[in-house]
């Protein structure tokens, strides 16, 4: 076992009046295309989804304990054998170099700083040696096509990067209807229009730190870990096409996958306690339970609910979780469901949208804060304590 110790960062200033992780909405949104704050805060269909993983957390509330000494209150935890600082990561997301200059490298490097770990994910727009090199404690999150001869490649690529913990998304057989950022222009593949060229003019400060950078740079956006080679750019028509057969995926990949990866397997996108099974039985190491923010499927459960049916039919796999994390005490309510640890999305990118690599310092920053402040009102010093508090559900 070895550990990941750092020392929390001061708050700039600029961020003074942001307290908490919902703060970064509105001063993201002011900072970017509609269509681009669209897409990173919006969810599938009517967002039903998106709103029980919301309600997952309203409805269940800890019962404090009194007279602890809470003076020891720590926050670290150990995961696959590495401790880290918080007991929560950053999860992974694509497109994320349109939302901020340089994101997918920013957030593996604030992640390495702040001594937790950073899913990068396989629609990113950075080529994946690029993020390992900027944050060691980076993860890698890959879209798998059902196509072996696509498989091997891409796990040889993974492996000369240095990452040593491998991330299957299995919930995207097909894309979800994401109407809400449709509606406001943005598409995939991204289609150039009079909408989304107005909204760039009245953003000029993203052209040139988005745009401006990918020009300058000259590293154009495109999608660099769909496969072992460089993909299609954004704006390609044929990249539907190019992501290839990803409905074809199946149980007899993911056991391919284990025979052939030599490191961490994880899967993401679990949800039902059947196939959290399966996994267990196909050696996956661990499984992040999450719907994908509300962004696949709108019919889907809540993941915390989720989350709870799954641990109470799996022993050995360690369990995470992923899906309307907002507050500190969410992090410790996923917890006390079921997991091990916990990876939180959209408000951390709306953070380095907001201010860059110090929006997201400033974002994980708030999160570790918020954790020791509510174990230290509930009367616990540990992360492994949390168990031990009584949990009710509305």
């Amino acid at each position: 076992m070895h550990a990941r110790r750092v020392a929390a960062p001061d708050a700039p200033a600029s961020l003074r009046n942001v307290l908490c992780l919902n703060d970064f909405a509105p001063v993201a949104k002011r900072r970017l295309p509609a269509a681009m704050y669209a897409y990173v805060s919006g969810w599938s269909e009517d967002g039903a989804a998106h709103r029980r993983n919301l309600r997952g957390f309203e409805r269940r509330a800890f019962v404090p304990r009194v007279l602890v000494d809470i003076e020891r209150r720590d926050t670290r935890t150990t995961l696959f054998g590495v401790e880290y600082e918080s007991p929560f990561g950053i999860a992974p997301m694509g497109f994320s170099r349109m939302a901020a200059a340089h994101a997918d490298e920013l957030l593996a490097r604030e992640a390495a700083a702040a001594g937790v770990p950073f899913i990068l994910s396989g629609a990113s727009l950075t080529p994946l040696e690029a993020v390992r090199a900027a944050g060691a404690t980076s993860w890698f999150q890959a879209y798998i096509p059902g196509d072996a001869a696509r498989i091997d490649p891409m796990l040889e690529r993974v492996a000369r990067a240095g990452f040593d913990t491998l991330v299957i998304n299995v919930d995207t057989a097909v894309h979800g209807q994401h109407e809400y950022a449709e509606k406001r222009g943005f598409r995939a593949p991204v289609r150039a229009s009079a909408q989304l060229a107005w909204q760039a003019l009245t953003r000029p400060s993203w052209c040139w730190r988005v745009l401006g950078e990918s020009l300058l740079t000259r590293r154009p956006l495109r999608f660099e870990n769909m496969d072992a080679v460089a993909g299609p750019p954004v704006f390609s028509r044929t990249l539907v096409r190019d992501i290839g057969r990803r409905g074809a995926l199946s149980w007899a990949h993911v056991e391919r996958i284990r025979r052939r990866w030599q490191g961490r397997l994880v899967l993401k996108g679990v949800m039902s306690a059947a196939d959290a099974v399966l996994a267990e039985k196909a050696g996956v190491d661990g499984i992040v339970v999450s719907n994908h923010g509300g962004r696949q499927v709108d019919c889907a459960i809540g993941s915390l609910d989720a989350l709870e049916a799954i641990a109470a039919r799996v022993d050995r796999m360690t369990l995470m979780y992923d899906g309307g994390v907002r507050r500190g005490s969410d992090v410790l309510k996923a917890l006390h469901c079921g997991a091990r640890f916990v990876f939180v999305g959209r408000p951390i990118l709306l953070a380095a949208a907001a201010a860059d690599g110090a929006g997201v310092a400033h974002a994980l920053a708030i999160l570790k804060r918020e954790i020791g402040t509510n174990m230290g009102l509930l009367g616990i010093n540990s992360i492994d304590e949390v168990a031990r508090l009584e949990l009710l559900r509305d």
